[in-house]
């Protein structure tokens, strides 16, 4: 029979991996008598776990939420888990110094042999270059979007203007989702004033007191905010991932050098030499542009619109080159 202490850590990692657990079925798991389960029970109970005893005809244990936090126990593979997430969020996000200190707490406690795993394990989580306009987020106001979100209580705010724009007026929203999209913050919401969706940057909401009345949710375009944040941000109306415009061209490529630069597009190798290229953008223009970049012999196969962005683009950098003006020599 395991020791006392050894003991209450298996019954422990056991009522951590599921809601209900008859005594029964602690006790088989464990190999021991259902009275040494209650006894074990209780001496979780005076550690400060809160335990409940499940009613029924088996009768059973249930490990509840507490009014703190009791120590936990993790697996490895749990462990190594937590590091990546900690270690991710530690490099350059809202909760970075928070996440800093938690992976130093962890790591204090772990044995040797997995502290010597887990150092093995690199991740370095780089974050995009910084616009000048971005502003740090700050953890209570991501706290408080959370709970009006949970509370379904509708949300007045400040909204500080971006660049090129003015101070705008006092929003008053129903707020129904918080995403993260390319490492910046939004609050999805649905505006009273416009009575439209709209998506705000989180670290431009200065939230008012005290909200408002609560408010039956709305149904997302698209079903699901997956869906309806990718539409959005690739210029359509939230109810489709597909792009507004979406072109086919002839690359005088080898498919192998287009496709990591496709990004979400389909590349078909025709030849050595040669690749087919579907790519979608929120613009004709924008297409013809991302499709230039590839520096090569291009041949549309359509649509027409693409054919006449590129016709376009052809137009605006001749005059753009035409209208260079020559560097002039010091003067005497």
């Amino acid at each position: 029979m395991q020791k006392t202490s050894s003991r209450l850590l298996s019954l422990l990692s056991l009522l951590q991996t599921r809601r209900d657990w008859s005594g029964e079925d602690l006790a088989g798991r464990l190999d021991i008598t259902s009275r040494t389960v209650r006894r074990d029970i209780d001496r979780l109970r005076g550690l400060g776990y809160p335990i409940t005893t499940v009613k029924g005809p088996a009768g059973g244990y249930r490990l509840e939420a507490g009014t703190h936090m009791p120590p936990l126990l993790f697996d490895d593979d749990q462990v190594v888990a937590l590091t990546v997430a900690l270690r991710t969020a530690a490099a350059g996000t809202t909760v970075a110094e928070d996440a800093s200190r938690a992976l130093a707490t962890l790591r204090q406690v772990m044995p040797p042999r997995l502290r010597h795993r887990v150092d093995l394990l690199r991740v370095t989580a780089v974050p995009p270059p910084a616009a000048d306009d971005t502003l740090q987020v700050e953890a209570h106001v991501l706290m408080e979007l959370s709970r009006v979100i949970h509370a379904r209580e509708e949300l007045r705010f400040d909204y500080a203007p971006g660049r090129g724009t003015s101070a705008d007026s006092p929003r008053r929203v129903q707020p129904h989702h918080l995403v993260m999209w390319r490492q910046r913050w939004y609050l999805v919401a649905w505006d009273l004033h416009r009575e439209d969706w709209r998506t705000f940057r989180v670290e431009r909401i200065r939230p008012r007191v005290p909200t408002g009345p609560r408010f039956a949710p709305r149904e997302l375009p698209g079903g699901n905010i997956s869906t309806f944040i990718t539409s959005r941000f690739r210029g359509n109306d939230g109810t489709t991932t597909d792009w507004p415009c979406q072109g086919e061209v002839i690359l005088h490529l080898p498919a192998a050098e287009v496709a990591p630069f496709a990004q979400d597009g389909i590349v078909e190798e025709l030849g050595p030499h040669h690749c087919r290229l579907v790519l979608g953008s929120w613009s004709w223009t924008g297409l013809a542009t991302e499709i230039g970049r590839f520096d090569t012999a291009i041949e549309v196969i359509g649509p027409p619109q693409l054919a006449t962005a590129f016709g376009d683009l052809a137009t605006r950098y001749t005059h753009a080159a035409r209208a260079t003006r020559p560097e002039t020599g010091p003067t005497r």
